[in-house]
């Protein structure tokens, strides 16, 4: 508080005791005396009255008023220190509050992907338990066949033997594109990255297939270029790639159907086509066809042969080159699989 009030009331309160003092005491008194005389005992006495006034009037408001105040002013300030705090408290409980909630959310996300990896893990052992447990039953079911005197039979022995030897086979190239497939995800299995021309590859692929296309009357058809068709990529694994998804066509096509394969530059890419008419693939089936062991119709796939490993190493060969694979298809019109390459400078 500022203290020019107190000293503007003290001086008005000296000065009216002092005129009243001189109108009806002093003058009566000390008429006798000099004019100035008179002036200098009320100047005097004006002074003393004043500083008795402050004194008196500032020793109540410090010992009295001040007190409150400071208190009425500290209010408004410890209100808005409170709620300063009480904001900082809150925005602290906000932070936790979206810390845990962010934290729970990752930990669910965390859960359900940990879920999906056990079923993929089941799926995937009861799948290779299935794929290897048919050709060592029939394996065992072969040689006791012959053990129990099947061995002694020209008509038997040599059939049974034979019979084996494509269950023994078939659990070879199992575990030969499973060893695959882990090789290419851990980078294990080195690209040998070289030029050379798809159209010729294309030829040799339609040669070694053409015995089972001709068994079940399936076309195959190349709309072949007038140059050569150079790409950069790993020659061996882009004839698997080939193999398997002409191989795939004709087991899945129709009779009296085809199996086309044609190119389409892409600037820096070829893309290259293998489409058929076959039976096609359902909607909901098309997102895992890449997976391992999925087959669609499990009854025809494994009538048709082959490991249910082909198309799932297809795609881990294609995204290995750092290209991309796709498929669409329609039921009982055909499917398309539609890959790239990068072309040879």
């Amino acid at each position: 508080m500022k203290t020019y009030p107190v000293r503007k009331l003290a001086f008005y309160m000296a000065l009216m005791i002092s005129v009243l003092y001189l109108f009806f005491g002093l003058l009566s008194t000390y008429s006798k005396s000099p004019a100035y005389i008179n002036l200098l005992f009320v100047a005097i006495f004006f002074l003393l009255i004043y500083l008795s006034v402050v004194f008196v009037l500032k020793k109540y408001i410090n010992d009295k008023i001040e007190p409150i105040y400071k208190v009425i002013r500290e209010i408004p300030v410890q209100e808005k220190a409170k709620g300063k705090k009480a904001a900082q408290e809150g925005n602290v409980i906000a932070d936790v509050r979206r810390e845990v909630e962010e934290w729970a959310k990752n930990q669910t996300q965390e859960i359900t992907r940990l879920k999906d990896l056990e079923r993929y893990r089941k799926e995937f052992v009861g799948n290779v338990s299935h794929e290897l447990k048919t050709p060592i039953f029939n394996i065992q079911g072969y040689i006791l066949t012959l053990l129990e005197g099947g061995l002694d039979d020209p008509k038997i022995n040599k059939l049974y033997l034979k019979r084996t030897e494509k269950s023994i086979d078939r659990m070879i190239s199992i575990v030969e594109d499973l060893e695959s497939i882990t090789k290419l995800e851990s980078g294990e299995l080195k690209l040998r990255i070289e030029s050379f021309d798809l159209v010729k590859m294309v030829d040799e692929v339609f040669e070694m297939e053409m015995m089972m296309a001709n068994e079940r009357k399936i076309q195959l058809v190349f709309e072949r270029p007038e140059k050569p068709v150079l790409v950069r990529a790993d020659k061996k694994r882009i004839m698997e790639v080939m193999t398997n998804l002409v191989a795939n066509g004709i087991k899945y096509g129709k009779r009296k159907g085809f199996v086309k394969v044609s190119f389409y530059d892409l600037a820096g890419n070829v893309m290259i086509e293998v489409m058929d008419n076959g039976i096609g693939i359902e909607k909901n089936d098309l997102p895992r066809v890449f997976e391992r062991f999925y087959r669609v119709d499990k009854s025809r796939s494994r009538e048709q042969g082959g490991t249910g490993l082909g198309l799932s190493i297809v795609k881990h060969i294609i995204e290995a080159h750092k290209q991309t694979i796709n498929v669409k298809s329609v039921v009982d019109e055909g499917t398309t699989f539609t890959f790239t390459l990068e072309k040879a400078k």
